[in-house]
């Protein structure tokens, strides 16, 4: 009985998906609605600047940031899994 169910389930799932696919209208690139005033394309430099280079720049700037104004003590800094912190020079160990 439970077979039968999970494949009506499937047959019902694919079948709307199938009916929305059908019923759907295709994407008219060519076809200009009415207001429709879409600009200038972006060139190859223009594209892999904005959407590689600005980015990186903005990860660098964050990083370095993050790293210039690092107000963490040294002691609690992990530095490698078998390291540990060295002691001050006036503390007793």
């Amino acid at each position: 009985m439970d077979k039968k169910n999970a494949l009506r389930a499937g047959a019902l799932a694919a079948g709307t998906t199938l009916m929305m696919l059908l019923l759907s209208s295709p994407a008219s690139a060519l076809t200009r609605d009415d207001g429709d005033d879409p600009g200038t394309g972006l060139s190859v430099v223009e594209t892999l600047g904005l959407y590689v280079v600005a980015p990186l720049a903005l990860f660098a700037v964050i990083a370095g940031l993050v790293i210039v104004l690092d107000k963490s003590k040294a002691e609690h800094r992990v530095l490698s899994p078998k390291s540990k912190p060295q002691a001050k020079a006036g503390s007793k160990a």
